[in-house]
């Protein structure tokens, strides 16, 4: 492997300094990939236009193909982080804008490629800002397969279109979380509460594997960023909800507004997990057509996300 700065009129914006991230990896078959440090691109998902592509110009690496906004990544930067970053240089994409759903690592060793698929929460247009796009599109999903494809999109569009109509989501029985650990959470249980709410929101960050999910069909290099929701009751009620995670305050019965919110998840055509030890919820889970995790795998999952 080597790796070699940008040659003129190759992909890059003229203004401000160069990144360090900025350089071709050489394999040594002579295979050039664009990023000292892997690359990244958004799939922006808009439930009722399709997908946002990019008609890469034709001075560009695979030029006058359709692509996905995306470029290389910083020295350090996640990969989530560096593919919202391009999409807003490249195709002004609004901050908020879209919800990660999951991503998928391409990677050949010596280089990577993340591809960061998410749904468009609040509605937009591109805009192209920068030499390096024709055209900015939203495109039926039914429509992309008939573009000329950038090659690394198109090998990756038949399994990325497969995952678009799943949709995983958590609902965390809080009060069977945290009674698993004998910390004192029963002297501030609106206190202990906040702070697995502050846990699962780091953890949903972060990503699950899909085999944690029960999505066995999808590759091991997919990782999902789930809807998670946290129903409390009692005491714990009065907890602060500032994050990412839902919370739903159980208006009498806790088990009952678990199964109520996975219920209504289910019918809204998602992948459910219910995370619970409490045995008399399993049948009650199963009918629905969720599945159920044990608070023991969710504790160890948050353990890993702090790593």
């Amino acid at each position: 492997m080597s790796i070699i700065p940008p040659r003129p009129g190759e992909p890059r914006r003229p203004q401000g300094p160069r990144n360090s991230g900025d350089a071709w990896v050489v394999s040594e078959s002579g295979d050039k990939y664009w990023g000292r440090y892997g690359a990244a691109g958004l799939l922006a998902v808009d439930a009722v236009r399709g997908v946002l592509l990019q008609h890469r110009v034709e001075w560009s690496h695979h030029g006058g193909t359709w692509g996905l906004p995306g470029g290389a990544l910083h020295e350090g930067e996640s990969s989530q982080d560096g593919a919202l970053r391009e999409a807003q240089e490249e195709a002004g994409v609004p901050d908020g804008a879209v919800r990660p759903r999951f991503s998928r690592v391409l990677d050949l060793k010596i280089w990577s490629y993340t591809t960061v698929v998410a749904d468009v929460v609040s509605p937009f247009e591109p805009v192209i800002s920068d030499p390096e796009s024709l055209a900015l599109e939203w495109v039926p999903v039914d429509e992309v397969g008939s573009r000329p494809l950038h090659p690394g999109f198109g090998a990756a569009w038949p399994m990325l279109r497969s995952l678009l109509s799943v949709r995983p989501a958590v609902v965390v029985d809080a009060a069977n979380v945290v009674g698993s650990v004998p910390d004192g959470w029963w002297k501030d249980r609106a206190g202990a509460a906040a702070r697995l709410h502050a846990r699962l929101s780091a953890w949903e960050a972060r990503g699950v594997a899909a085999a944690d999910l029960g999505l066995s069909g999808s590759s091991g290099a997919v990782r999902w960023f789930p809807e998670v929701t946290m129903v409390v009751e009692g005491a714990a009620k009065a907890m602060s909800d500032a994050g990412e995670v839902q919370v739903v305050r159980a208006p009498a019965h806790g088990d009952d507004a678990i199964a109520d919110e996975a219920r209504r998840l289910v019918e809204h055509g998602a992948a459910v997990t219910v995370v619970t030890s409490d045995r008399g919820l399993q049948a009650r889970i199963e009918k629905i057509g969720a599945r159920r995790a044990s608070s023991g795998w969710l504790l160890k999952e948050l353990e890993a996300s702090n790593d």
